[in-house]
């Protein structure tokens, strides 16, 4: 996207907890439409075990829709679609004839009827290219208005993309087998990766999808500060404990130096307390920190949106992190007000803020050593930085990071900024409204309308791109694209720093209040660039002690010259790269990343790669994100199993006073990596397991629980995540001398 159109699209947010009710009017199902049923059935499970214990493209629906499965008149789902190590059915020869010519426009009756006899899997040929397109002799076509292959004997398709397709008269039994194959691998992967982990892998979380990390400096001159930062934290995360924008997860990264690290990980923020309160600051020496280097491991950690602090005291020693740090902050939209700022000429600016009916908590954070302030409310009155007043209802302040509270009031603010030195603001609030953007291209496909911009884009009422310096705007075209989606055109970029501004009002139907006008701002900058990086990430898995070559591309839009290429991994694999790309005026040339990881590395590992470009002299740059993840390669596809080796039980009529006892051996296979856990999907009882004596491929379980719980069923994962599920239920029977006796019911479901 250069500096003439571009498109912005925006999903206006409206947190909180609503009823919502899924509805089919007899239109066609999309794969959206199919996706989102499916994680909504999988997802209301999930929920549903959490509450009782408290108190990213499918390819079933291509399946479905583009095969005969439907009209061989199966009603259950292909499951062997998810496995690797069976057939997904018989499927037809090259030289097998599987279609005959519609019926003018009737193509229910196209396929031959030997084919779905025999239950022979097919599906049909597409091609876009007219005049080129074939298919062998006897061949189903897709169908459709793009297919040039359905005009080719025979004639017709037997999609069920829609109502309208071919078989149409099939799409609602094709959308529905793919919602349950759909279903089936999310329950699959929510048994192997447990609920919680499953709802933000789905991003469906209490509060907010996104994360609150805290980024602190451990060197020995933090040593007058670190009980500050423990205080400042504590308030920070007590403000998100329990409000809509809680943090789905809470990540610390401390640094010294020479080193950095570790991150860790909690959703519980009393252990995310402890953590902070654990740190001491020693060691270091030298003024410089590795700031930078603990930003981009929280950076490549968090999930997107997140809110990262960072507390130092010094500047940063590993300044070549710069650029990669700057390009994962834009890529994920995270938050991050730097507490500690490059010394450098300040100047005097003015700000204003608009505070509407739906906000709370109104907070500013200012960075910045000698900053004066002047704040003025709606009403008009004001209150200055040295003075106590009504405005600022609380304050704190850690080094030259200063956190005020303010009095919330209806309306327009503004903060007058008097500083010599460079200094950062940051106002936020909580509230019921929000935006996420993307930027967007015109695709090049020829079934694309747009494709999102991963990188920098290249040079609701009212959308505005605001430079940053406050010197001009670049107002846009908004048109509602239905729901809270909105596509906003803007003729040119601003070649400077700026941020997203969205203004709108929202009006609450169902209440007749009046509507509540608002104005929000994208919490990081951007900036526009004549340069484009583009990556190969077809292939996003790497193989531990096997290189993996990554193809880029740098373009340019402006003239031409040599620009340095680095690339950095925020797990410090070896790379090789070439160290810079020589580009005509309007040209591009190509590049490749060699990434290796270690032979030992830990399968599941996640390495982000940021590749960057850079214009002699760091007068414009551009960058490319891209993740990847290690596994080692996987023989074991067999699925735990379970055996009964006893069930005893007591029964009496009152179901409180009789228990039942079960013992369970689980295995998985001669060949397989081994048990990693076990747990309870479904029962209220007691359950202990244990390694069999002389043979740690045998997990023993046992399991007691009183009649009032007749029900049980275990869930087992291997360690690469091969899920089995047993279930086990006990009923009371009484006999023709009208005694009580016990009977079981063993039904194994297996997923892989």
């Amino acid at each position: 996207m250069s500096g003439g159109l571009a498109v912005l699209c925006l999903l206006l947010l409206q947190t909180g907890a609503f009823g919502f009710q899924i509805i089919f009017g007899g239109g066609s199902l999309k794969h959206q439409d199919i996706t989102e049923r499916a994680i909504f059935n999988a997802t209301v499970q999930a929920c549903r075990a959490l509450a009782l214990a408290e108190g990213r493209d499918f390819t079933f629906p291509d399946f479905y829709s583009h095969s005969n499965w439907v009209e061989m008149e199966n009603i259950f789902p292909n499951s062997n679609l998810i496995r690797s190590d069976t057939s997904i059915g018989n499927i037809a020869a090259k030289s097998r004839a599987t279609c005959r010519n519609c019926d003018g426009d009737n193509c229910r009756k196209n396929i031959l009827e030997d084919i779905l006899q025999e239950k022979i899997l097919t599906s049909g040929y597409f091609s876009l290219l007219p005049f080129f397109a074939t298919k062998p002799e006897g061949k189903c076509s897709h169908g459709g208005t793009f297919d040039q292959t359905s005009g080719i004997e025979p004639k017709g398709g037997i999609n069920k993309d829609k109502l309208t397709s071919e078989h149409g008269h099939l799409h609602v039994k094709a959308a529905n087998l793919a919602i349950a194959a759909t279903s089936e691998l999310l329950e699959d992967i929510r048994g192997a990766a447990g609920d919680r982990p499953f709802l933000q892998m789905l991003g469906i979380s209490r509060g907010s999808n996104k994360a609150l990390c805290f980024v602190i400096d451990t060197t020995g001159s933090m040593s007058d500060d670190i009980a500050a930062v423990r205080t400042v934290t504590s308030s920070i995360i007590n403000s998100r404990v329990g409000t809509q924008d809680e943090p789905s997860v809470y990540i610390l990264v401390p640094f010294n130096d020479p080193d950095f690290g570790p991150l860790t990980r909690t959703t519980d923020p009393n252990v995310f307390k402890n953590a902070i309160n654990s740190l001491t600051a020693t060691g270091g020496g030298d003024l410089p920190e590795m700031s930078l280097s603990g930003l981009q491991l929280a950076l490549t950690g968090s999930p997107p949106n997140s809110e990262i602090f960072v507390f130092t005291d010094a500047d940063a020693k590993d300044t070549h992190l710069r650029g990669t740090v700057i390009a994962l902050i834009e890529r994920t939209q995270s938050v991050v007000p730097l507490l500690q700022v490059a010394r450098g000429p300040g100047k005097n600016q003015n700000f204003t803020f608009t505070v509407d009916e739906s906000v709370g908590n109104l907070t500013i954070y200012i960075t910045g050593t000698s900053v004066n302030f002047t704040l003025i409310s709606p009403s008009g009155e004001s209150q200055q930085s040295t003075n106590m007043g009504s405005l600022i209802t609380s304050s704190r302040f850690v080094g030259n990071f200063k956190t005020l509270l303010l009095k919330t009031q209806v309306g327009l603010w503004e903060i007058k900024i008097v500083s010599a030195n460079a200094h950062t603001l940051k106002v936020v609030a909580e509230s019921s409204i929000d935006f996420l953007f993307d930027f967007l291209e015109v695709s090049q496909s020829l079934l694309g309308v747009f494709d999102v911009v991963d990188n920098r884009p290249r040079a609701v009422t009212e959308v505005i791109l605001v430079k940053s310096s406050g010197s001009g705007q670049v107002n846009g075209s908004v048109k509602a694209q239905g729901g809270a989606d909105f596509l906003a055109h803007f003729d040119v970029i601003p070649s400077e720093d700026f941020v997203v501004v969205v203004k709108g009002r929202n009006i609450n139907s169902s209440t007749r209040a009046l509507p509540v006008f608002f104005q929000r701002q994208s919490p990081t900058s951007i900036r526009a660039s004549t340069l484009s990086v583009t990556a190969d990430d077809s292939n996003n898995v790497l193989v531990p002690g096997i290189p993996l070559s990554v193809p880029f591309t740098v373009t340019t839009n402006g003239t031409g010259a040599d620009f340095s290429i680095q690339a950095t991994n925020d797990q410090g694999f070896t790379s090789n790269f070439p160290s810079t790309l020589s580009l005509v005026l309007g040209g591009s040339a190509n590049g490749t990343v060699n990434l290796t990881a270690p032979p030992n590395t830990v399968s599941g590992t996640e390495v982000t790669l940021t590749v960057e470009a850079q214009a002699p002299g760091g007068t414009d740059t551009n960058y490319v994100v891209l993740r990847f993840t290690v596994l080692t390669t996987v023989t074991d596809f067999t699925r735990p199993v379970c055996d009964l080796v006893s069930l005893q039980s007591n029964c009496s009529e009152n179901c409180s006073l009789s228990m039942w006892e079960l013992s369970v051996q689980v295995t998985d296979g001669a060949e397989g990596t081994g048990i990693d856990r076990i747990t309870l999907k479904q029962g209220n009882g007691t359950m202990s397991t244990s390694l069999a004596a002389g043979n740690e491929n045998i997990t023993l379980v046992s399991y007691d629980a009183s009649y009032c719980s007749p029900n049980v069923e275990l869930l087992v994962v291997d360690r690469v995540g091969n899920v089995g599920s047993c279930f086990y239920s006990i009923r009371r029977t009484v006999t023709n001398n009208n005694s009580l006796t016990s009977q079981y019911n063993q039904q194994p479901t297996n997923y892989t």
